[in-house]
């Protein structure tokens, strides 16, 4: 190939980029990053303090009449590995970094939530950071009314608390409870008893004479 030769372009999707023009319209500087992906998604990282103003620009001006759910990600490795490593090997070295995925981010947990423009066929993944010194990020219950359970859950699981939730209780543990399930570095003690399944209760499949060998 020539260098001269031309170089094929990705067809633009005006109705995507228009979704992150109307963000970067109403938040300014609080939009922090957008990715496209022309014809398919399209996810956004607002600053924390725009979360709920995010949300209010999806509805009322992008047209995300339909709130698809709410959650988090904790983005630290988890500092007891994997459940399927092999538990007789030696521990592999653990990668410490933490990696923040799609549209980056500065901290190790994350909100994120999903919704949808019913009438156009298109939703809008956006995410922001949770402050690791004091994690709370505005309800988006005044919002979508259907965030009330999600943020609920993701309260209880990640310990993240929601300015302005009337009613944050825990939905599946007992209030007595200590820790949250799923931070990386709440210690899953059946797993550290017993290895993961697939390693120990494995059969041999017929013909694989591996044992008879050894």
């Amino acid at each position: 190939m020539s260098d001269d030769s031309a170089v094929a372009e990705l067809p633009g999707d005006a109705l995507r980029e228009g979704v992150v023009q109307a963000l970067r319209d109403a938040l300014g500087d609080a939009l922090l990053d957008s990715v496209v992906v022309p014809q398919r998604d399209v996810w956004v990282r607002v600053r924390t303090d725009a979360w709920r103003q995010a949300g209010i620009v999806l509805r009322d001006t992008v047209g995300c009449d339909y709130f698809c759910f709410l959650s988090a990600i904790d983005w630290l490795p988890s500092p007891f590995g994997r459940g399927e490593d092999d538990p007789t090997a030696p521990a592999p070295e653990r990668d410490t970094e933490i990696r923040q995925g799609v549209t980056g981010g500065d901290t190790r947990m994350q909100v994120f939530a999903r919704v949808t423009n019913i009438a156009k066929h298109f939703g809008v993944t956006i995410k922001a950071d949770v402050p690791d010194d004091e994690p709370v990020v505005d309800s988006w219950l005044p919002v979508y009314a259907g965030a009330n359970w999600h943020e609920r859950e993701t309260h209880e699981m990640f310990g993240i608390g929601f300015a302005g939730h009337p009613d944050l209780r825990n939905m599946y543990r007992p209030t007595d409870f200590e820790g949250h399930p799923l931070r990386k570095d709440f210690p899953l003690l059946a797993r550290l008893v017993k290895p993961w399944p697939g390693i120990v209760d494995v059969e041999p499949l017929p013909g694989d004479d591996s044992e008879d060998e050894s």
